[in-house]
């Protein structure tokens, strides 16, 4: 009886969280009240803090979830045996396909991370910095390697992480490329700039 407790709970959670990613991004953080998500998964107000302790905690959990199992791909890629282009082609991808399948959740992080208090930023700055030193790693191999002309890497990399989170802006799931031809094509243009000649 004790697992279908936590597994209802567990449940509850998720409903929780999907509506708020929901109504935070059609009304936006600071527009929508604890009462607006209560209302939405069927809750008393007082009962969903029995969930969450607050609106923001729930924001930050939406951070949370979009960040970390980017940076894990990431940092995967990072220990690979690929090459430092092939690398870099693939960090583009992991980006642009987790931004485009958790579209929502993504406009949300994007959008609204300013909303946090200092202590939650300064975690969420963390994580976008991981993202970043990730980035320029490869790109620093790939000088080293005499793979990628001399740049500065992390001007480059922050041009890089830009241009993907940009995505949001203007990507539809019904349009006429996939996310994997629109990293294709994202991955040609950064290449195309820090390939070095040979």
């Amino acid at each position: 009886m004790r697992k279908r407790v936590v597994t209802d709970v567990a449940n509850k959670q998720e409903l929780i969280f999907a509506e708020a990613v929901r109504i935070f991004r059609q009304k936006g953080y600071h527009a929508t009240s604890m009462q607006n998500i209560a209302d939405a998964v069927g809750l008393q107000k007082a009962s969903l803090y029995h969930y969450l302790p607050s609106k923001e905690a729930l924001l930050f959990k939406i951070f949370e979830r979009s960040s970390g199992a980017l940076t894990r791909q990431l940092e995967a890629i990072c220990a690979s045996a690929d090459a430092p282009a092939d690398k870099l082609r693939r960090a583009i991808q992991a980006h642009l396909v987790a931004l485009c399948d958790q579209l929502d959740t993504y406009t949300v992080y994007l959008s609204e991370r300013r909303a946090l208090s200092n202590r939650y930023h300064a975690q969420v700055r963390a994580e976008g910095e991981k993202h970043a030193r990730l980035i320029e790693k490869i790109l620093a191999e790939g000088i080293a390697r005499k793979h990628f002309h001399a740049l500065d890497t992390r001007m480059t990399a922050l041009a890089i992480l830009g241009m993907c989170n940009w995505l949001y802006q203007w990507y539809s799931p019904g349009g006429r490329l996939t996310p994997e031809q629109i990293a294709a094509i994202f991955s040609g243009v950064v290449l195309n700039g820090v390939v070095r000649n040979k």
